[in-house]
């Protein structure tokens, strides 16, 4: 009797200090705004920034992602990379996030159409088309770069647009989002298939004008409050929202007499971009896949782990997850555009590091804005049951809900917590675990359920312990935790997480040209020698 009060004092102990630990956590939510890398200011881009924001309020990371969408819709459709049967081109949709006033996001391309227009006075053919105008309609979005259009009678009437390049800037993509809120407006699945780079058709019989492989960049800006308000759950979850690189930007200083780029310094960037455009052959706007852009070895590796764990993490919560899609394609998209500014076809190491370093301020970014403080402090508290469960079956294999609850828990964990780990496990991708339904052996009653890990490698940690025997750890790759979205024991976990899973050694080599680390290999299993193999073959 002893025996069992004092087990009964032992967790109505345990259940107190875990309500006031939760209550304390609860106390404090503060967190800062995403704090970028500056590995993102690479090479052309990073120079395109930092003069931008030299002597004025604008922020060189929000410049910077200008200077990403513009290079990469100049370079147009003839360098490819080949993802399966996709080719990807240096096509990327960007949106700027940011207070009124604060953002400065009028200035942070301000540099950039200066540049474009002294690079319009070297080559014409060099720049693409840029509109400014907003944009209302799929008609409206086609007209801009349309096939032509020919009459009944088999004349043409309208002459097509033969170069295919525009760069969208949509300064106020509340007009967007209001637009692909209106019913039978299908401006949302034109932009998508410009983003995908397939031809737009006619959406309707009376519409006789297409556009045949369009290569469409955009650039948008909008306040946290518009975007929160006016973004449909449609856009959420049918792709439109998680094609754009999503970053939340202010100003980082005040300056009351911002000076202007000198334009001697505008006319090294433009003499410079135009070189890089030239390699690019982006004078050749016609041609289209012409020039493979591929992967070295030891990139083939990192970005190999890379996918096999962070780029496709889906612990964030269903909305958070469906904003960050995308994030494998575009990561190659960005190393693809990193690469050719270094007027090279091979992406590097260092160029998956830069490209990395963007994907992870996204993903910050995100976070930031379409989850409170409480919330993320609530999802962190489920990745790290789900985590706790996942590696309490691994080592004790199958076992029940009762079970995990008083063993692996000790009975200091709600039902509703526990519900919510195993279905994060459950939905990931693949399942970390699945579900196994017994019926009782004797007498009536409803059946038991059990929980098991999956035999995949991606299975919860066990997926870490996977990629990391295979590809080891990445000096300088670890995730930085960023106290914007998670408090000290989310911080300390996810930072562990990162370490177990980036197992690839690679040592820093002397710095490159543009002030971005270099990574030599140390490590060649089997494994990674045939991912290597494989991405060799793009």
């Amino acid at each position: 009797m002893f025996n069992e009060l004092d087990r009964l004092n032992e967790t109505a102990e345990r259940l107190r200090q875990h309500a006031e630990q939760s209550e304390e956590r609860d106390d404090d939510h503060h967190r800062n705004v995403p704090t970028p890398d500056p590995a993102c200011l690479y090479g052309l881009v990073g120079e395109i920034a930092r003069a931008g924001a030299a002597d004025n309020e604008a922020n060189p990371y929000a410049i910077a992602l200008n200077a990403m969408i513009y290079v990469g819709c100049a370079i147009g459709r003839g360098p490819f990379m080949a993802i399966g049967n996709t080719f990807h081109h240096a096509r990327l949709f960007g949106l700027h996030v940011g207070r009124s006033g604060r953002g400065r996001k009028g200035d942070a391309m301000s540099l950039l159409l200066r540049i474009d227009t002294a690079l319009r006075a070297r080559d014409e053919h060099l720049r693409p088309a840029v509109h400014r105008g907003g944009l209302s309609s799929r008609e409206g979005l086609v007209y801009l770069i349309h096939d032509g259009e020919v009459g009944k009678d088999g004349e043409q009437v309208t002459p097509p647009v033969l170069d295919k390049r525009l760069l969208v800037i949509e300064t106020e993509f509340a007009n967007v989002l209001h637009q692909t809120a209106r019913s039978g407006n299908t401006l949302s699945a034109a932009l998508r298939d410009c983003w995908d780079g397939v031809t737009i058709a006619p959406a309707t019989k009376t519409a006789r004008i297409a556009a045949t492989d369009p290569h469409v960049a955009m650039t948008a800006a909008v306040t946290p409050s518009e975007l929160l308000a006016l973004i449909e759950e449609k856009e959420l979850s049918n792709g439109f929202a998680n094609r754009f690189i999503t970053v939340y930007s202010e100003r980082e200083r005040l300056v009351a007499f911002p000076l202007p780029t000198p334009q001697e310094e505008v006319d090294r960037l433009a003499d410079h971009l135009a070189d890089v455009l030239r390699f690019a052959q982006a004078d050749r706007w016609a041609e289209r896949d012409v020039m493979r852009v591929g992967m070295s070895a030891d990139a083939a590796k990192v970005y190999a782990g890379l996918y096999e764990d962070e780029l496709n993490r889906d612990t964030y919560g269903a909305r958070v997850n469906a904003l960050l899609e995308r994030r494998a394609p575009t990561l190659l998209r960005m190393a693809m555009i990193f690469a050719l500014t270094d007027k090279s076809t091979v992406i590097e190491v260092h160029h998956v590091r830069a490209a990395l370093a963007w994907v992870r301020y996204w993903v910050d970014s995100v976070r930031f804005i379409f989850r409170t403080a409480a919330q993320e402090a609530e999802q962190a508290e489920v990745g790290d049951a789900a985590a706790r469960i996942a590696q309490y079956l691994r080592e004790h294999g199958r076992r029940s809900r009762t079970q995990i609850s008083r063993e692996c828990f000790r009975g200091g964990m709600s039902r509703t917590r526990i519900d919510q780990a195993l279905d994060e496990l459950l939905g990931q991708t693949p399942p970390a675990i699945t579900v196994e339904i017994e019926a009782r052996k004797t007498g009536p009653g409803s059946a038991t359920k059990f929980y098991a890990l999956t035999n995949s490698p991606k299975s919860a940690k066990s997926r870490n312990v996977s990629t990391g025997a295979a590809f080891g750890t990445i000096r300088g790759f670890e995730q930085r935790p960023n106290s914007a979205n998670c408090g000290p024991d989310e911080a300390t976990e996810g930072a562990t997480t990162i370490r177990e899973f980036e197992e690839f050694e690679i040592s820093e080599s002397a710095a490159n040209p543009h002030e971005s680390s270099r990574f030599e290999s140390s490590h060649n299993s089997d494994d990674s020698t045939r991912d290597s193999d494989r991405m060799e073959a793009f």
